[in-house]
Parts: C-alpha cells; sequence; structure tokens
C-alpha cells in the first residue's frame, strides 16, 4: 500500500484532542503553506483563513460550534472565510498578482480578466456566495492530506451556526462569511474512534465507469 493511502487509513475526524500536545511552529507552516497552494476556481482564491489562537475567542466559539469540545481542545483552531463580496475589485487584484508574479504586463492578461468577470458578476449573490464557500472545500481537501502526511489530526467541522461565529470574530464587517471550521492537533488516548474500522462504500458501490 502506497504511503498516501496509508495516510488515508491512518486519519480520521477526531472526536477527543489531547489539550497538552501543541504543533510545532514548522509544522503549522507546512499546513499553512498546504492551504495556500490549494486550487481554487480561477485561482482566485476567494477566502481567508484565520487562525484562531485566543482561548477566550476559541471559548466563545464553541458554544457556536454545539458546544464541540474539539474547538477549545485541539492545538490550533481555523475558519475558512469565504468572501461575499467578489466583484471586478477581487479580479483587478488577482490579475494584478498575476502579472507580478510572473513578470508580464497586466494589459496582457485583460482578456483573461474578461473571461472571469462575464460568468462572476452574472451570478445573482446568494449563488454567488454558495461558490466562494465551496472554494474553502477544496483548501480544507488539501489541509486534510498533509495533516495526515505529517501525523496531525484535523477534525472538518461544519456543525456551528455561521451568523454567531461571524459576529464573534468580526468577519460580516470584513467582508465574508464562515463556512468551514477545522480543529488540528494530536488524538486523545482516550479517543476510542481512533480504533474503529474506516466506514466506506466499496469500489462497485461507488464507481461508475462508462
Amino acid at each position: 500500500m502506497n504511503t498516501f493511502v496509508e495516510n488515508q487509513n491512518w486519519r480520521y475526524a477526531t472526536k477527543k484532542f489531547d489539550s497538552t500536545k501543541k504543533i510545532s511552529n514548522e509544522d503549522l507552516n507546512t499546513l499553512k503553506e498546504a492551504i495556500r497552494l490549494s486550487t481554487s476556481s480561477y485561482g482566485l482564491q476567494p477566502y481567508k483563513v484565520i487562525i484562531v489562537g485566543n482561548p477566550e475567542l476559541r471559548a466563545q466559539l464553541q458554544p457556536a460550534a454545539y458546544g464541540q469540545s474539539q474547538v477549545v481542545d485541539a492545538s490550533h483552531l481555523i475558519v475558512f472565510a469565504n468572501e461575499t463580496n467578489v466583484d471586478d475589485e477581487t479580479i483587478n487584484k488577482y490579475i494584478n498578482r498575476i502579472s507580478q508574479t510572473r513578470n508580464i504586463p497586466a494589459e496582457s492578461l485583460a482578456g483573461f480578466g474578461d473571461y472571469m468577470k462575464g460568468p462572476i458578476n452574472s451570478m445573482p449573490e446568494d449563488v454567488k456566495n454558495i461558490w466562494t464557500a465551496k472554494q474553502t472545500y477544496l483548501a480544507l481537501g488539501n489541509l486534510l492530506n498533509a495533516a495526515a502526511e505529517l501525523k496531525i489530526d484535523v477534525t472538518p467541522m461544519e456543525g456551528f451556526v455561521p451568523a454567531k461565529v461571524n459576529e464573534i470574530l468580526g468577519l460580516e464587517k470584513l467582508g465574508l462569511n464562515a463556512s468551514l471550521m477545522a480543529a488540528f492537533g494530536y488524538r486523545h488516548k482516550e479517543d476510542a474512534t481512533q480504533y474503529y474500522k474506516k466506514v466506506r462504500k466499496s469500489n462497485e458501490e461507488l464507481f461508475i465507469t462508462l
């Protein structure tokens, strides 16, 4: 079995973290880089990633996440927040970033900018916000895979009240909306679920070859 598959079998959504074990700065930087390098539609990355280190803030967030202990016990907590105001300015900033990174004139990228602006600007606001929220799941996937390679546990979390998280973290005034949370650290030896066999569909049930 190759290492990637071994790591996927090792990982699980941790239910109880060991609050005494902390992730090193080196490993944290690796996970941040994995998130930063994630794929996204057009490469636009229409989201922010909030690393909540303040214990008081995490304690405030716990009730908004239905009391889940991972919010306060894990080494680190991340909130993925999608941008709610993606517009021409957002795209223009991205075009300038491409220009600076690849050392090419921004004018030569005008066609690509227009190519993005057409479908994005035509989306109703609610549809656009769903689209940007979906992009955060791609970033979460990279976090999960990178963490498994480092033998760091991650619990992806959709079980929270976005409006309350937005209020606690002041996200709305930043044009952001909490779409996902992820607690990560190291599993507690008392977390019995780490010993459960992974339950997934068989290849025959899951895959359709046409």
